[in-house]
């Protein structure tokens, strides 16, 4: 049975790259933030090698240790980090009630949601062996690995045109893997591909296992779904482009989602539906997910908090 016995400011659920922003704004602003990491404290990023696209790392630095980075100087401002999953969450009253790892109740003031999205994959264990080494599911983060290489990339919708064009400018070439024998990505986006001359489309065809020497990628195992047949395909890179998750489970019925689960926010605004509580980050963005326009919600979510409850507070007064 769930005891209430906490009351903070501001809750921050999440620890990502929007998570750990709300928290560096929101303890500088002096609400005293406490953050719960979740099951993957530093989310998606942590799964991350190389990130040479976030500024202020001039060399580049490993995904596990930016976030070190966030964790950090969140905490030299006074933000309370807890490893903790969100259970339930009850945002019908002013006062909003989360049940922590199924015991222990927090009442806030102010929710900041920054649970993330994750990745979609096909399943195969050499996927997961070999992600981070040659296996990404995001051509804009890990393309510019595999220039002048050989890779390939497994989708037919408009994210996986997108990317497989985006790879043919970096990449001698993009095997693109299609399990139906047409594309579900829109007209303009096939076209789009289908005019990209380092572009090879593989219909009917389906990744049955990536291959490597044990360290990286060497190639991909495929078979046309039609015909049975099985062929190698050499590659270094291996992109999975077939949907992303947003982490809202915890949110159904409560806040206003999209078709596909993400949050829905204000616009030009980090606001839900329900006062008082924010979403940042990929669970509320299914267009950009990169780490940059995270953060950069992140601090978004946590100044519209401060601004709520300053409002609040005079309002009281």
């Amino acid at each position: 049975m769930s005891q209430e016995n906490e009351h903070v400011k501001c809750l921050i659920i999440g620890s990502g790259p929007a998570g750990y922003t709300a928290a560096i704004y929101a303890a500088r602003a002096d609400l005293r933030p406490v953050l719960y990491t979740g099951i993957v404290p530093g989310g998606q990023l942590t799964q991350t090698t190389d990130v040479e696209n976030f500024p202020g790392y001039p060399d580049g630095v490993q995904g596990q240790q930016m976030m070190e980075d966030f964790r950090k100087q969140a905490e030299r401002f006074g933000t309370d980090i807890r490893f903790g999953y969100i259970t339930s969450v009850d945002f019908s009253g002013d006062v909003h009630k989360v049940v922590v790892d199924g015991e222990k109740t927090v009442t806030a003031e102010t929710v900041i949601i920054a649970t993330g999205a994750t990745a979609k994959w096909l399943g195969l264990e050499s996927e997961q062996k070999y992600n981070g080494f040659g296996v990404s599911a995001c051509a804009v983060c890990d393309g510019f690995f595999f220039r002048k290489q050989d890779v390939a990339i497994v989708g037919a919708g408009d994210t996986a045109a997108e990317e497989a064009t985006y790879l043919a400018k970096l990449a001698n070439k993009v095997h693109m893997l299609v399990r139906r024998d047409d594309f579900r990505a829109s007209k303009a986006m096939q076209h789009r591909v289908l005019n990209t001359p380092n572009i090879e489309i593989h219909y009917s065809t389906e990744a049955k296992e990536i291959v490597g020497d044990g360290q990286n990628v060497t190639g991909v195992l495929v078979y046309n779904n039609q015909t049975l047949e099985e062929k190698l395909i050499p590659v270094t890179g291996f992109f999975v482009a077939i949907g992303h998750k947003p982490n809202t489970e915890l949110f159904q019925d409560i806040l206003d989602m999209d078709t596909n689960g993400y949050l829905i926010t204000k616009s030009g605004s980090t606001r839900t539906n329900i006062d008082g509580v924010f979403a940042c980050g990929d669970v509320q963005d299914h267009i950009y997910r990169q780490a940059v326009t995270a953060a950069g919600s992140g601090c978004m979510a946590a100044l519209e908090a401060e601004r709520y409850l300053a409002a609040k507070e005079h309002a009281i007064a």
